[in-house]
């Protein structure tokens, strides 16, 4: 498949958005963004996955309703096989008169080609830092010493504080690593509502 976003991601010294590439390894490429509200929004679907591909700006939407006509770019479209989405980010505080009616016209065409649609307009208190921490391991790792399943073995067992969890492995300071990334392919369950330390609850996959 291959897609070339509607707009040029362009780059310049008096432009207020904060353009950029943001790299997914869930599909192992560079993605473009137009703000840093879109880029946490491909950090979160990285964490997630379950998608096949991700399309910036898939296509441009020319609308009419009853004060004329109207065209649309939606951010996003996430492919899956199970169920694909279109979205569009905007900070809720942003969201204007115009840009319900661009919405509600993606809408209907994202529930007309059998898509789902949601417009994200902002994250819990805590989350996007959580993501940000765990981002910093999301890359594949070796595990010589075997620690992700001395970790996963004492979790399995019962929920621990993240801190008294490495110290059941053999090397803690190196477990901490390989716990954090553990966390980010959602082998092991953490509140991202919460702010990460040491005395966080790790749980279980399945379980939060």
């Amino acid at each position: 498949m291959a897609s070339l976003p509607v707009r040029r991601f362009t780059w310049r010294i008096s432009q207020r958005h904060r353009p950029g590439l943001e790299c997914l390894v869930s599909t192992g490429r560079q993605h473009g963004f137009e703000s840093l509200a879109e880029r946490w929004l491909l950090l979160a679907l990285d964490f997630v996955g379950g998608f096949d591909e991700v399309l910036a700006q898939p296509f441009r939407l020319r609308f009419a309703w009853s004060e004329g006509k109207g065209a649309h770019i939606p951010d996003f479209l996430v492919l899956a096989a199970g169920s694909s989405w279109l979205l569009d980010v905007r900070p809720a505080g942003l969201i204007e008169e115009k840009d319900e009616v661009r919405f509600a016209a993606a809408h209907q065409a994202a529930a007309a080609a059998g898509w789902r649609y949601a417009v994200v307009t902002g994250w819990r208190y805590g989350v996007l830092a959580g993501l940000d921490t765990l981002s910093v391991r999301r890359r594949p790792m070796t595990d010589p010493l075997g620690l992700e399943q001395q970790l996963l073995s004492a979790v399995h067992r019962r929920p621990w504080r993240f801190g008294e969890l490495v110290d059941q492995t053999k090397v803690p300071a190196v477990a901490r690593t390989h716990a954090v990334g553990l966390l980010w392919r959602r082998l092991l369950a953490v509140d991202l509502a919460q702010p990460f330390g040491d005395g966080t609850w790790i749980y279980p996959a399945g379980t939060v």
